[in-house]
């Protein structure tokens, strides 16, 4: 009997020691370079504040974090790619509303958008502006407003591209503002700030941040920004609410997901080290340079983000009689 004791002992042992290798060879997170995924061009809002936080993170994760441009209509081609990645953490897709207006837009999406995708966090979020030209007869919001009411169709409204944040929104404002406005879609930016220098349109909706060095020039001014709360950058600004459009509340923002299945601990990492970076104050101060404010969150507050996003653009777009692609 005392020999079979220790032959079981001497059994337990050997198995233990088989269960520490298998311990061990967990893999750690993250045990290589990461690569976030952005739907957008380099140079652009997304891509530069990407390219801040991807800085702070890496030192945080231990890793490094690189930034890969995959730019699409509707962020199809980033996300696609993120959604079909292996779930282990190390490629993440920068999300944004993009990925919430583009389930209007499209017939069909090779992927869904709440589904296929692990919320991290939210990172940032940046208004857009109203603007005028800066010898525009519109003193105020308030003023173009009083106008298109009393002149429906001739206030025209420039933007960029049919299905884009800027002119979904100005569709919006248009909504809830209770006016018919003549909304004149334009192929990018600047083509957009010409016609509006020029006097072909009367007011522009475009991301503000960009926008800044224009309006501290001189040559257009901010009549409203598009948030439900003033800019820091331009304190002296309503909102469009306080112009005097209630209910009107709009602001792009940036987040991070990772494919589905990706595992609960490495969420939990990732979403901690992503929070730590955006309370640094060097990376606040950096993306306030880009018109972004920092915004950290939870993974189900960017999930709760996103499916409100959905709802709220699927109705501007029908509004708008935009036809799905």
């Amino acid at each position: 009997m005392p020999g079979r004791r220790l032959l079981l002992c001497a059994g337990a042992v050997a198995a233990g020691a088989l269960a520490v290798p298998r311990l061990r060879a967990q893999p750690r997170f993250p045990e290589r370079p990461l690569t976030w995924m952005v739907p957008f061009a380099p140079g652009g809002i997304a891509d530069l504040c990407a390219r801040a936080v991807a800085e702070a993170l890496g030192p945080l994760l231990g890793q490094t974090v690189v930034v890969d441009n995959r730019p699409s209509a509707g962020s199809i081609v980033a996300s696609q790619a993120v959604a079909q990645a292996r779930p282990d953490g190390h490629t993440l897709l920068l999300m944004s509303n993009a990925n919430a207006v583009s389930v209007g837009l499209f017939k069909r999406l090779p992927y869904d958008p709440v589904a296929d995708f692990a919320p991290v966090g939210t990172v940032g979020t940046f208004d857009l502006g109203v603007f005028a030209a800066a010898g525009s007869r519109w003193a105020t919001l308030a003023d173009a407003v009083t106008h298109a009411r009393a002149h429906p169709g001739r206030l025209t409204v420039g933007t960029i591209t049919p299905g884009s944040t800027q002119h979904l929104a100005a569709r919006l404002f248009e909504t809830v503002a209770g006016i018919e406005a003549l909304v004149v879609p334009y192929k990018g930016s600047p083509a957009v700030l010409t016609a509006l220098r020029s006097g072909e349109i009367d007011l522009a909706f475009e991301v503000l941040g960009p926008m800044l060095a224009q309006a501290a020039a001189g040559v257009v001014r901010v009549l409203a920004v598009s948030s439900g709360r003033r800019n820091p950058a331009l304190p002296g600004v309503p909102t469009v609410q306080q112009a005097g459009i209630a209910g009107y509340d709009v602001a792009s923002w940036n987040a991070m997901a990772a494919p589905r299945n990706t595992p609960p601990e490495v969420l939990q990492r990732l979403s901690g080290a992503l929070n730590q970076a955006l309370a640094q104050p060097a990376l606040q101060q950096r993306l306030a340079g880009l018109g972004v404010r920092a915004q950290p969150g939870t993974p189900a507050e960017l999930q709760a983000l996103l499916q409100q996003e959905i709802r709220r653009w699927g109705q501007v777009i029908r509004a708008a009689r935009i036809e799905p692609e």
